[in-house]
């Protein structure tokens, strides 16, 4: 069974998410290695997700990482990120043929209790050990997005953009990713209520 863990985890990309995902119930968010650094939108995203979540860093141990990690610290507020460390290990993942520059395995070649060990050390919150989730009431749907324009018409892909920039959320989410980030910083009735005012002032 999976344990459920409370902070946002950030990796580097979608392998060592498929790896962590397979360990903990979390929300993972992926920052496309170095593309993170020119990307002013996720970068304002991660910095309301570690207000309202908390964030837990999860980079490879090799060098590129440790840029990646060194940029992110002073780029969030550092009261409210958490860093996991991956031992160093040698080796090489499965679906590489030659083991990157410096001989070392990322978080996508860590062994399930190795990542389970890192996030424990960094004090993330596992839900189970620390009490009972938090009830947020009813979560956003994907019937909620479709009432509102926001998934299949025609012009929906323009509404979506236009509502999420009256979030000051990326403008350029899927319909899905949209629905885990609305989900992750409103509850129902707070999505609903600002989308009206949003419809009423004419933003979207």
């Amino acid at each position: 069974m999976k344990q459920t863990v409370r902070e946002v985890i950030v990796v580097e990309g979608r392998y060592d998410k498929n790896a962590l995902s397979q360990v903990v119930d979390a929300t993972i968010v992926t920052l496309g290695g170095f593309a993170v650094f020119n990307d002013r939108e996720k970068l304002a995203f991660l910095r309301r997700l570690a207000e309202q979540r908390g964030l837990i860093v999860l980079t490879d141990s090799d060098g590129a990482g440790f840029v990646i990690r060194n940029y992110l610290k002073g780029a969030l507020p550092r009261d409210r990120v958490k860093q996991a460390y991956i031992p160093d290990i040698r080796g090489k993942e499965r679906r590489k043929r030659a083991p990157g520059k410096e001989g070392k395995l990322g978080v996508e070649g860590m062994k399930p209790a190795v990542l389970l060990e890192a996030l424990r050390r960094c004090g993330a919150t596992f839900e189970e050990e620390d009490g009972p989730a938090e009830r947020r009431g009813e979560p956003i749907t994907k019937a909620d997005l479709f009432a509102l324009g926001l998934t299949g018409g025609t012009d929906s892909a323009a509404r979506r953009q236009a509502l999420l920039k009256a979030l000051d959320l990326p403008e350029h989410l899927t319909p899905n990713a949209m629905l885990e980030a609305l989900n992750l910083l409103y509850s129902r009735e707070e999505f609903l209520a600002r989308a009206e005012v949003a419809q009423e002032t004419g933003n979207f």
